[in-house]
């Protein structure tokens, strides 16, 4: 094994220098240029704008048609808690990450390798198969409207919109997009995403500006907490970016206050964004609208809204621009996550050896395929994610490993590191508020 090899894969205990001072480095990642070695840390800016840019995806254009029925304190309410249930989600997996980083001695791991240590594979199939139905729904989702976002530029710039078929968006969507996730590096992507994510930054603060415009403070009076549960499957789905936290982990060489920095400002971001474009476009609806759409049980789309609002073609373009790089980059962080789970399947790890090409065609070419059969297959691929694999991957299985780790290593391993506070308790509140969530999402596809 080379130096740099040895460098970069060898845990660093932990050291304590003082009371109040800890090294919290799991790791470091040291590189070779042929003359020297150069220790090549993550930025906490980068991690945080690759949690942020995989948060705010399709879920925000989803957010106000499933929040619109119970107005806009309601769903402030709801989307405020569903934000802290996923931070300390994701706090907790950064948790599982970290210490079965140390144990096992390796640099890169994934969920399911995560979940096999910690829960056995009884525990590691069923997180297993959650993560890839969620994972293939989402991206179904993203390249769905993504897809259809681009389609329509382009008919526009060429005059052809009502001869270019559906097909072509998607596909060139899949192609450029996938294209630079598989030819791109590491770092480049990491700019490349960091840019992606300005542009979202900057078209949503112009949109906000322009459509504010059309919100009346009255509309804010309007409450009906009995149709908020409905919103919580898509809510669910808008704050997920938990498939990232052990790319974070191990972009973040394993220290632990880094972590949490990332992760809190990089879940608040999408949080404060959330909150404004929903009050935004709620404040927009006037109550007959609301009444008609209820009553026709049609499907809402707030981005018509602002398109017919009469602020002209700059708030359109400032829609379309917004709505599809907000899926790029959520479609990064998916596209990450992705890679890192097939590649711990042995046969697949296998084929990753000898080439990606592959790895990328069983990605993309079959969520592809399904985007082009059912164009309108967006909300319905978000509302079924939502309901049963966010709820599993978010709350029970990150709660489980911590406490199984906690227990085997409490005793055994005074280096184990907790990343949130109320031991048991707060593990038990996690599972327990999930499992009402999903008992009432089957008891809605029920129709009980």
């Amino acid at each position: 094994m080379s130096l740099d090899t040895y460098l970069s894969i060898t845990p660093i205990q932990t050291v304590l220098q003082s009371k109040e001072e800890q090294v919290t480095r799991l790791f470091s990642h040291i590189e070779f240029d042929g003359k020297q070695l150069t220790h090549q840390p993550g930025s906490v800016f980068g991690s945080t704008a690759l949690v942020a840019g995989t948060t705010v995806g399709a879920g925000v254009l989803a957010l106000p048609a499933v929040t619109m029925s119970s107005g806009v304190v309601p769903s402030t309410a709801l989307m405020i808690g569903a934000w802290v249930y996923a931070l300390v989600a994701a706090l907790l997996i950064a948790e599982a990450t970290v210490n079965t980083m140390r144990l096992v001695g390796r640099t890169n791991i994934n969920i399911l390798a995560m979940v096999e240590h910690s829960l056995g594979p009884v525990g590691s199939g069923i997180a297993g198969g959650a993560y890839l139905f969620l994972q293939c729904a989402l991206l179904i989702a993203y390249l769905a409207k993504g897809g259809d976002i681009l389609g329509d530029a382009i008919a526009k710039i060429f005059g052809v919109q009502n001869i270019l078929p559906g097909w072509v968006g998607i596909t060139i969507f899949t192609l450029l997009f996938g294209g630079m996730m598989y030819l791109g590096r590491g770092k480049w992507i990491e700019k490349l995403n960091n840019t992606f994510m300005a542009i979202v930054i900057a078209s949503f603060v112009g949109l906000l500006l322009i459509a504010g415009e059309q919100v009346k403070a009255t509309q804010f009076l309007f409450q009906n907490w009995s149709t908020v549960g409905s919103a919580i499957p898509v809510i669910f789905v808008a704050f997920f970016f938990h498939s990232v936290v052990p790319v974070v982990v191990t972009q973040l060489e394993g220290d632990s206050r880094k972590i949490r920095q990332s992760l809190v400002l990089g879940s608040l971001i999408p949080l404060i964004m959330f909150l404004a474009w929903n009050a935004v476009i709620l404040g927009s609806v006037s109550p007959e609208m609301i009444q008609q759409t209820l009553n026709e049980k049609t499907i809402f789309d707030p981005l018509q809204i602002l398109r017919v609002g009469g602020a002209g073609e700059w708030l359109a373009l400032l829609v379309s621009v917004f709505s599809e790089f907000a899926i790029v980059t959520s479609f990064i962080g998916l596209m990450y996550g992705l890679l890192d789970f097939l590649r711990e399947i042995d046969l697949l790890k296998q084929i990753y050896s000898v080439s990606q090409l592959p790895l990328y065609s069983i990605i993309l070419l079959p969520s592809m395929s399904f985007g082009v059969i059912n164009p309108n297959i967006f909300f319905t691929a978000l509302d079924y994610a939502g309901a049963f694999s966010v709820s599993v991957l978010e709350g029970i299985i990150p709660a489980l490993m911590a406490w199984k780790q906690r227990e085997q290593q409490q005793f055994i391993d005074s280096n184990h590191q907790s990343f949130v506070p109320g031991g048991k308790l707060t593990l038990m509140v996690i599972i327990g508020i999930t499992l009402i969530v999903i008992v009432k999402q089957i008891l809605l596809k029920c129709g009980l």
